[in-house]
């Protein structure tokens, strides 16, 4: 309520009118709107904790308020800085610019405006961005990669949290068929196939089963898989993992739980490890054993981790594991940011928590590759960060 008191004290001048039948309106509209929204996302919310399902009415809500919201901070801090500027004694003539405005119409209105193009990226964000699918390619060249793997093609999906879709199979079947177009050698999941609980993922199994690769599919746990975030008893969390467990092997992964295969092909093999997720924060668990996944294998293997959270390679692995590629997730790119590859442009807010959130990074001769998310969470939208489907070519240098 104190945001939207500050920006209906910067958009009160705009609202003036002659016909006070429109004043009153104006006015009445904005805290209509205001009060409706904030009672609305503590009703859909309150219902979902409640009902410890998937709710549309709490993703719909919640996407409202963030188109919103979002815009009335923005706007909010460009009155901030015309506060600021009237606490200093700036007279009306420096900003005049020959025009009749006051300082502070002129500030309002250039925040109102950014904001409205704020307003009108969030809305596709919800709508349409979060379900604009991108290919992204990378091709890794190593001279561990034995000659019979040459030109294996991988493909990597990450953090789907299907129970922010709620039963929307359309935009996720399109998804599958991209990905069955790229004739992958193997598919991975790099964790977060739910937001808290197994029931999100149980009816998807139909539709993941689609996914068709070479040398099969396999999958790990992310920090949201273990029913740690929601109202749950240790009992119904439990529950909860084994019919995960269960979901994945209906869809057809192989769930990788601290432990490595080999993936074979004309008499040479690499090995595919993965593990429980491991989390730098003391938020997220800290279960995958590298010890217990590693034993076995020898130096001069190709080796290839899934593993959820980047923080993991960054703290356990880099320099200190003979691992060549560490597949993540977890960071969604915040699912909002922008990237101009030609401008060597690419930002995101995700980027003051995690060093690694996006991309293919490249450690001496380690690789990490941090996929931005085919799902979303908390923000149900995606502004320049579009829902990824990578392929990751090796090559045999």
């Amino acid at each position: 309520m104190a945001i939207d008191l500050y920006v209906f004290k910067a958009l009160y001048p705009l609202l003036q009118s002659d016909n006070r039948l429109l004043k009153f309106s104006l006015i009445g509209g904005y805290w209509l709107l205001s009060v409706a929204m904030i009672a609305l996302l503590l009703y859909g919310m309150s219902t979902f904790r409640q009902s410890k399902q998937e709710s549309a009415l709490a993703m719909y809500v919640l996407g409202a308020f963030f188109v919103i919201f979002i815009p009335k901070i923005l706007i909010g801090a460009f009155h901030v800085i015309d506060d600021v500027f009237n606490l200093f004694g700036w007279s009306y003539s420096k900003l005049s610019l020959g025009t009749d405005w006051s300082r502070r119409n002129f500030i309002t209105k250039l925040g109102l405006g950014v904001g409205a193009v704020l307003f009108g990226g969030l809305v596709y964000g919800v709508t349409k961005g979060k379900f604009a699918w991108r290919v992204l390619r990378n091709e890794l060249a190593s001279n561990r990669v034995p000659k019979a793997f040459d030109g294996f093609k991988i493909v990597q999906l990450s953090d789907a949290h299907l129970g922010s879709f709620v039963r929307n199979y359309e935009p996720v079947e399109k998804m599958v068929d991209m990905v069955n177009e790229l004739e992958p050698d193997i598919i991975v999941f790099t964790g977060d196939m739910v937001n808290e609980h197994a029931q999100e993922a149980e009816g998807w199994e139909p539709v993941f089963s689609r996914l068709k690769a070479k040398h099969g599919k396999y999958s790990v746990f992310g920090n949201h898989d273990y029913a740690q975030y929601g109202p749950y008893s240790e009992e119904e969390r439990i529950d909860s993992v084994d019919r995960l467990k269960a979901v994945h092997r209906q869809m057809g992964f192989n769930l990788m739980e601290d432990e490595q295969m080999k993936l074979e092909k004309d008499g040479e093999y690499i090995r595919l490890m993965g593990v429980h997720n491991w989390g730098k924060s003391r938020h997220f668990p800290k279960l995958g054993d590298l010890d217990k996944t590693l034993a076995g294998t020898r130096p001069e293997e190709f080796k290839v981790l899934l593993s959820h959270d980047p923080t993991h390679f960054e703290e356990k692995i880099m320099g200190k594991l003979p691992i060549d590629l560490t597949l993540s997730g977890h960071t969604h790119g915040s699912q909002m940011g922008i990237e101009i590859p030609s401008l060597g442009i690419k930002f995101s807010p995700v980027k003051f928590a995690y060093k690694r959130w996006c991309g293919l990074y490249k450690e001496g001769d380690q690789h990490l590759h941090v996929n931005r998310g085919m799902g979303v969470l908390a923000f149900p939208g995606r502004v320049g960060m579009a829902p990824e489907i990578t392929l990751i070519t090796l090559k045999s240098a």
